[in-house]
């Protein structure tokens, strides 16, 4: 049975650039990078990370879309314009997975054509999966709005891809396993983090929260799972690079741990 690529979100070296996790994710043994792209330049430019990927021998696996609120302006104002261009980064550096986030409820010219849209990025590139991420309810002040049209389940509506995202599941306060059964045979990716339930989006190393992690991984082999894992943790705290180690060391251990154990089942 092929290993499951687990790859370093680039997000999870943060505040440190976009660079760093090349250099991270070579010399803790990732199998690749996950590109989120942001106002870091490099993350924007294809020979950059070209020669960032050639350098440190670590490909990229996915490129995470522009969707943060602090990335409205990358690349450009409008959405259809930044999924395109992360498409054509995503074919240039051979990437089979982009991550994309539901649309924004003040996006509403953008979130009344997503739908079709997706299917045409999916008609112009055939090897690439769009996988729309699972997001989460935002709670302020013991009110709870979410801001995201049509909601922060993308299974409500229905997509041929799916990211899940395991801290996103715990702002949610739902269980990981029920988002990945009612993904289905939609699953493409996943975000492995965790969270403790709090209603916040806490990225925790995974097996350091509530969230059933190892059983998550331990059931993708049954579940025909073939695409790839971006550790997605936050390090921003961290005081030290060699801290900031520890904690993408001890995550990869922890996915390949159960990776291992699902493959010797199987």
């Amino acid at each position: 049975m092929p290993r499951t690529p687990v790859l370093l979100s680039s997000s999870s070296v943060f505040p440190e650039p976009t660079a760093a996790a090349f250099e991270l994710a070579a010399a803790l043994g990732y199998d690749g990078v996950e590109v989120m792209v942001w106002t870091d330049a490099v993350s924007q430019d294809a020979g950059a990370l070209r020669g960032l990927a050639s350098h440190y021998g670590v490909r990229v696996g996915s490129i995470h879309a522009p969707c943060l609120l602090v990335t409205q302006r990358v690349w450009s104002s409008d959405p259809w314009v930044r999924l395109r261009r992360a498409a054509a980064l995503a074919e240039t550096l051979e990437a089979d997975t982009v991550v994309v986030h539901p649309p924004f409820t003040w996006q509403r010219e953008y979130a009344r054509t997503f739908e079709s849209g997706l299917r045409l990025l999916n008609e112009r590139y055939p090897q690439i999966r769009f996988a729309v991420e699972n997001m989460y309810p935002v709670r302020m002040a013991r009110r709870e709005f979410v801001p995201y049209s049509p909601g922060w389940d993308p299974t409500r509506t229905g997509y041929a891809a799916y990211t899940l995202d395991v801290s996103h599941c715990a702002a949610a306060k739902m269980d990981s396993l029920a988002m990945a059964d009612a993904m289905g045979t939609g699953l493409a990716h996943i975000h492995l983090g965790d969270g403790t339930g709090e209603g916040r989006d806490e990225h925790l190393v995974p097996g350091r929260g509530k969230q059933p992690c190892a059983e998550l991984l331990s059931s993708l082999a049954q579940r025909g799972f073939t695409g790839s894992i971006a550790v997605e943790v936050a390090t921003r705290r961290s005081a030290s690079r060699a801290e900031r180690e520890e904690l993408l060391a001890e995550a990869l251990t922890f996915a390949r741990q159960h990776l291992t154990t699902l493959s010797a089942r199987s």
